[in-house]
């Protein structure tokens, strides 16, 4: 564990630092994105899967390793023909581009579209400045905490997924 010496000890379920406590606040985080993100959707005719490709094309984990339509698939577990119709829907609406590889054409990479990350830096801005406010709340420390809990929280919830698979 990187910053750390000894594991918190289980906390009571009073606790606001136990179970409870985070599964409320972790629930209350994701609804509130939820909403946002929905919004987001319907005001631009997209579906919550097309959503989710685009988040998944952005927050690529290995900018290395280019999104490709079989790779995003397999993270959203849809069916070839799931992938196919979603990926033809972000490219008609100039969200994505899919562009050959260079080296193989028979490659295709997935590219989140300029205009469309202007488009979407527009509509999530009031997002942001609102997460800079919170975090402007806590030291340089206390938010290299929060990143390592939710960085560990992603890569357990990514393995508990791959497990279930």
């Amino acid at each position: 564990m990187s910053g750390s010496t000894t594991p918190a000890p289980p906390a009571p379920e009073d606790c606001p630092t136990g179970l409870p406590s985070f599964a409320v606040q972790l629930r209350r985080m994701n609804s509130e994105f939820n909403r946002i993100v929905q919004e987001f959707a319907q005001a631009h005719g997209l579906h919550l899967t097309d959503m989710q490709a685009l988040i998944a094309i952005l927050d690529i984990e290995n900018p290395d390793t280019p999104m490709t339509p079989g790779r995003l698939r397999r993270q959203l577990n849809l069916t070839s023909g799931a992938m196919t119709a979603c990926l033809d829907r972000l490219e008609r609406a100039g969200h994505i581009r899919r562009v050959r590889a260079a080296d193989d054409r028979r490659v295709v990479h997935l590219e989140y579209a300029d205009r469309a990350k202007d488009l979407a830096r527009e509509y999530f801005r009031p997002l942001a400045r609102t997460t800079d406010t919170v975090r402007e709340r806590f030291t340089t420390d206390e938010l290299r905490v929060v990143v390592r809990f939710l960085a560990d929280l992603n890569r357990e919830l990514a393995l508990l997924r791959r497990r279930a698979d």
